[in-house]
């Protein structure tokens, strides 16, 4: 039996689009291959010629990885630059040379030249034709399915709208925890209930200190500050509204009717809030033929929505899972925040680093009294009113970072030092300054060089604990984090080398009041002890695996610039920055020393054509035996991708494994570099299953040396 699948990709890319069906192309083209092959009444899809035709050359300069996806699934890629001529195209490139008449032809497009494909070849006495598409066709000799049965998409779709100010405000009232983890989980699954989600946006004021109740995540961190990239990630718009009802309310009742009034707007709107203020709105998509739910809170939402018998109304408590804080005097276990876990700055450090800097003056054996802690919280932007800081503090003490006490009819709050929130603030926020406070009078310095802070930190023994200093992003975040509590200034200065070059550097603030016990031994006694290494000290007698790998990582990158750009050399700066997210601390510091030591690599300022200033850059030492043996370990294995790819083979570590002879450390290494060096692309929605960038200058340089054969790479 010969069975033919044609599938127009552009045509089929563009309608998807149109209709705002979201639709990883991987999957796409194996429901594609797979529905065939079941309609056509094959064992299994190898049996089905499957053709994608395209203008590929569009997708290949947009940089996607669409023709390797379909190669990879197991279609055969056709280009045709002109649909006029697809049908010729094709007739001529396929079915002239094939002798066998055509049994089933399914054609998914709507291209008329495409679509007259079965007229021009020769089809079997019981042939059957199918078109796949978004519209029938005209002609009755085929037989038409939409494609939304064939590839299973909801035929309804979604938009939801979020009042977040008025929903986190509503479950804080209610006694719930806000945990944004679960909100976002429970907002996406419960609106996919519904149909296709085409737009999902949150409205808040986001960046605005204190407009919001404290957002944790599923350990209970606050994570405030990481609301908006974290909405973003899910797929989850959030548009920022100035704080206040009314601000949210307008915002999104514009977008809405804005939105709905467009040809291909949602079917189904999902407007989350509380508020009755958006009756008319309402009212507007019904006459519009949309349908629409209301997500409110319990005890929170209008009762006028409510008697609505015309509205949908779900309640948030149903299916978000939210729990609530315990009453007061209850606290929660604080085995619900993992030391593992990265700990970094919350909302709960701000309680703890200004309790501490109002304690200075005011601090009694009781604490501090709450209404003026509430008040220095207000007035130091912690939070936009006194009411929302006591709502802070009292959920504060039911976690049992404070705790809470009356004395002379007067309530005063402290922190529980054992807590693990207060004890990490106070110790990263001590050594921090400490570290910074010790520089400046030991080297007499004005300021500590933002980078060099970094750096010293990722060496701090006292902060080798779980969860700390786990990297320099968490270092920075802290140093920001310090900065906004005032604690530490942030300043740009001139470069020394470069005054046209603004430098960050950081200094203590002039109103530091002397926080904990650990800050009185400040003094000149101290010695600093994170200079920059030297490839002759006892620091660099041991050769550690990460520095080893980060060393490959170096020679491969620095040969792929200078290859590429024909250059001799590469910029020092722009090299780190491309390997930070590998480097843990001072690890590409150690890999570009022992290179230097082992005369693999050469430093230097260069002539920068771009500038009137040389530049730190540096060049391969192409003679070096290190060199060439890295060099010849990345071309070995990327004669490995080759023959996976000449194979039509998913590129996984596992496939690459089979014909390559490495440790499963060495071999998860390379599989790291191509893909930092952008020879492999990860497949979007198939964890580890990668595309081979074929027409990558290393892989086209590599390509000519390979041959037929594929060597092994030694036992690492």
């Amino acid at each position: 039996m010969s069975a033919y699948l044609v599938v127009d990709v552009d045509d089929l890319l563009g309608r998807l689009q149109r209709r705002a069906f979201a639709m990883d192309p991987y999957e796409l083209a194996l429901r594609l291959r797979s529905a065939a092959a079941l309609v056509a009444g094959l064992p299994n899809p190898d049996a089905l010629k499957a053709i994608a035709v395209a203008q590929w050359s569009v997708y290949q300069s947009s940089g996607a990885s669409t023709e390797q996806i379909f190669d990879a699934v197991g279609f055969e890629t056709f280009d045709v630059p002109n649909a006029q001529y697809s049908a010729d195209a094709l007739v001529l490139h396929y079915f002239d040379n094939d002798p066998k008449p055509v049994d089933e032809l399914i054609i998914v497009g709507t291209h008329p030249a495409l679509l007259s494909l079965h007229e021009r070849i020769k089809m079997g006495r019981h042939a059957r034709v199918r078109v796949w598409a978004d519209q029938p066709p005209d002609s009755e000799d085929v037989i038409y399915q939409p494609l939304e049965s064939v590839l299973g998409i909801a035929t309804k779709t979604v938009a939801l709208y979020i009042d977040f100010e008025n929903i986190s405000i509503s479950l804080h009232e209610q006694g719930y925890a806000v945990n944004l983890d679960r909100i976002v989980e429970g907002f996406s699954n419960h609106a996919q209930a519904h149909g296709q989600i085409i737009r999902m946006a949150a409205y808040a004021p986001w960046g605005q200190r204190g407009s919001l109740p404290p957002l944790v995540d599923s350990n209970l961190r606050e994570i405030s500050d990481d609301a908006p990239s974290r909405l973003a990630l899910a797929n989850i718009d959030p548009v920022f509204n100035l704080p206040g009802k009314n601000s949210a309310d307008m915002r999104i009742a514009k977008d809405v009717l804005a939105y709905s009034t467009q040809p291909e707007s949602a079917d189904v709107f999902i407007i989350a809030s509380g508020d009755r203020d958006f009756n008319e709105v309402f009212t507007a998509l019904r006459s519009r033929n949309k349908q629409v739910i209301v997500w409110g809170v319990r005890g929170s939402t209008s009762r006028q929505l409510e008697n609505n018998p015309v509205l949908q109304i779900e309640y948030l408590d149903d299916f978000l899972g939210l729990n609530r804080y315990p009453p007061a005097g209850q606290t929660f276990p604080t085995a619900t925040t993992p030391s593992t876990a990265a700990f970094t700055p919350s909302q709960w450090s701000t309680v703890v680093i200004q309790y501490d800097r109002l304690a200075v003056p005011h601090a009694t054996e009781d604490g501090i009294p709450l209404t003026l802690f509430q008040e220095h919280l207000r007035s130091a932007g912690a939070v936009i009113s006194a009411q929302r800081g006591n709502e802070l503090i009292m959920q504060a003490v039911a976690m049992g970072i404070l705790k809470l006490t009356k004395q002379g009819g007067v309530d005063y709050v402290q922190p529980i030092s054992e807590h693990i929130i207060v004890e990490r603030t106070r110790l990263v926020r001590d050594r921090i300054v400490v570290r910074v406070a010790n520089t400046l009078d030991v080297r007499g310095w004005e300021y500590v060089n933002y980078g060099f802070l970094l750096k010293g930190l990722a060496m701090d023994r006292d902060l080798e604990k779980p969860g700390l200093n786990v990297d320099d992003t968490w270092r920075s975040e802290w140093v920001d984090f310090l900065v906004r509590e005032n604690i530490l200034n942030r300043e740009l200065v001139p470069h020394r080398h470069n005054p046209d070059d603004l430098v960050p550097v950081i200094h203590l603030s002039d109103d530091l009041p002397m926080l904990t016990g650990s800050l009185k031994t400040v003094g000149a006694g101290y010695i600093v002890t994170y200079d920059d290494l030297d490839p002759g000290t006892e620091a660099q007698a041991l050769r550690d695996s990460e520095t080893n790998a980060m060393m490959k990582r170096v020679v491969v990158s620095v040969d792929q610039f200078t290859s590429y750009r024909n250059f001799t050399w590469c910029p020092l700066g722009s090299l780190h920055r491309r390997l930070r997210m590998y480097d843990s601390g001072i690890t590409f510091q150690r890999a570009v020393e022992w290179l230097l030591e082992l005369g693999a690599v050469k430093v230097d300022e260069y002539e920068n054509p771009q500038s009137v200033y040389r530049t730190k850059g540096i060049s391969l030492n192409t003679n070096a035996a290190m060199v060439q043996e890295i060099l010849r370990e990345r071309d070995k294995f990327i004669c490995v991708l080759l023959k996976l790819y000449g194979l039509r083979q998913p590129i996984t570590a596992a496939a690459v494994g089979n014909h390559i002879t490495l440790t499963e450390l060495s071999l998860n290494l390379w599989m790291s570099i191509m893909e930092g060096e952008n020879v492999l692309n990860p497949v979007p929605g198939k964890p580890g299953v990668y595309s081979l960038f074929r027409t990558h200058h290393t892989v086209n340089i590599v390509a000519e040396s390979c041959g037929g054969s594929v060597a092994l790479l030694p036992p690492a």
